[in-house]
């Protein structure tokens, strides 16, 4: 791996970010103090990403992306991840996993999504099944040539703005030596499709004006042209997306990090207490001095695993150690810049309560610290057979 940016990468953070800092942080405390994110601004930070050549950047460019590649389309999350998700999410990034659609689907979904004409939201969690994937409730049954769809999902990602939404959902069981496991198929199923409802999620502590829904199918009726990939074989191209999405996380946290700590180090040199500046005394600087210890390592190791992705090497365990990381990471860092802000970093004045409230949910989704520590256990013992 090269350690050194080329000039084109230089160049693609060095556009996003000032993207971010020119059509982000203008509007970050109007989504903080609403929770919504007004439409005409959606549509706006959306046409703009359109003009910059962006939207889609993690499809190829013979589709009509930029045709990034996985370390490159990294560094593009990195950036994106110093702003609100509740603005970013229109910087367009179609979820990677449609490049499974066949056929027809690719005019109707695949295409028109990379163009930004429409918006996928990936429906998989449930009330009952959360990381427990393979415990999902939601079912599929075969009636004829269609599949017959009812259960319900929640914490679905901004399926408040999507037009379709790419389901997930037990078609069946088949017996395995550690008992029986329902498998799985992947399913487009567009908005207003009869028997699918999108309604209204919970109020989450972090990310505000990004919002998560809820998700009920009621008898609703599918045709087999509907399904993403092979019947009973969604795990195949779910295992794929997961991967590209950790990714993500644990680099939207690297980039939070930098920019709590661009706040933190200039504070810590500027405000005095006793005649002389907090970064002066050994408390504040050792606190500096782990903070970006740990954003470089989280940096370096999400970089390396996204290297790997982009040449074909297996990247599972170094993947979930970068998301594991960085997302612990991140917490350590806003806590230890609300410390060094004092009582100020808990104001609203200052955005630094809303990244260590909003650095709780990394943690959680695309899979728990938990999680990643058994796929990253898993990996290391599975070759002495335990």
């Amino acid at each position: 791996m090269n350690f050194g940016l080329t000039q084109e990468q230089e160049m693609v953070v060095q556009t996003v970010r000032d993207f971010v800092e020119s059509e982000i942080y203008p509007h970050e405390d109007l989504v903080e103090r609403t929770g919504e994110v007004p439409p005409d601004l959606g549509a706006d930070i959306k046409r703009k990403c359109l003009e910059l050549g962006f939207y889609g950047c993690n499809f190829p460019e013979e589709l009509g992306g930029a045709g990034l590649d996985p370390l490159t389309f990294t560094l593009v999350e990195r950036e994106l991840g110093r702003g609100s998700m509740g603005l970013t999410v229109f910087f367009g990034r179609p979820s990677g996993i449609l490049m499974a659609c066949e056929g027809e689907q690719r005019e109707r979904y695949l295409l028109p999504a990379i163009r930004g004409e429409k918006v996928d939201a990936l429906a998989m969690t449930e009330p009952d099944a959360g990381s427990d994937v393979r415990g999902m409730k939601c079912s599929a049954r075969r009636d004829g040539s269609d599949f017959i769809v009812n259960g319900t999902k929640h914490f679905i990602s901004h399926a408040d703005l999507a037009d379709f939404v790419i389901l997930f959902a037990a078609t069946g069981e088949e017996q395995t030596a550690k008992g029986p496991k329902k498998k799985i198929t992947a399913f487009l199923v567009d908005r207003g499709t009869p028997g699918f409802e999108i309604r209204k999620g919970y109020s989450s502590l972090s990310h505000r004006g990004y919002h998560n829904s809820i998700l009920t199918f009621t008898d609703c009726r599918l045709p087999a042209t509907q399904v993403l990939g092979e019947v009973d074989h969604g795990f195949d191209i779910a295992n794929e997306w997961l991967s590209g999405t950790r990714l993500t996380v644990a680099a939207t946290c690297v980039g939070r990090a930098r920019r709590v700590f661009d706040l933190a180090l200039p504070y810590a040199a500027e405000r005095k207490q006793f005649g002389k500046p907090i970064g002066a005394n050994q408390g504040v600087s050792f606190k500096l001095a782990d903070m970006i210890t740990e954003i470089d390592a989280a940096d370096l190791l999400t970089l390396s695993a996204a290297w790997r992705v982009g040449e074909g090497l297996d990247a599972n365990r170094e993947v979930a150690s970068a998301k594991l990381y960085a997302s612990e990471m991140l917490a350590r860092v806003t806590d230890e810049a609300i410390q060094i802000f004092g009582g100020m970093g808990l104001m609203d004045d200052l955005p630094i309560g809303r990244f260590w409230r909003d650095a709780r949910v990394e943690r959680i989704w695309d899979g728990t610290s938990e999680i990643q520590r058994h796929i990253i256990s898993r990996d290391l013992l599975r070759p002495f057979g335990a």
